[in-house]
């Protein structure tokens, strides 16, 4: 396994609990659900942009300085922080 394909197979898997959740959640879950993948989706790009091989641990990395900054510029209300972090630790736990 190539330090690239470690690091795509955590970003399929994502994508893929990201989709599973769409029938499922409710509509603040599904708010959180598609705020996070912003994030989410904006740290893969500026990952992939450098061109550098990265891992899954850059990833959230990117995600959790993105989201701190979201949540200190107050973005997100306690509720909605609660949903995006719960969505994020099951995130973090899928295997690369």
């Amino acid at each position: 396994m190539t330090a690239v394909s470690a690091p795509e197979h955590f970003i399929d898997a994502a994508a893929e609990l990201f989709d599973a959740l769409v029938p499922l959640a409710s509509d603040d879950e599904l708010f959180a659900s598609g705020y996070l993948r912003g994030h989410f989706d904006l740290a893969v790009g500026t990952l992939q942009v450098a061109a550098q091989p990265f891992s899954k641990a850059e990833v959230i990395k990117q995600v959790n300085t993105s989201l701190a900054q979201a949540i200190a510029n107050g973005e997100l209300t306690e509720q909605d922080q609660q949903h995006v972090n719960t969505i994020w630790q099951r995130l973090q736990q899928l295997s690369s």
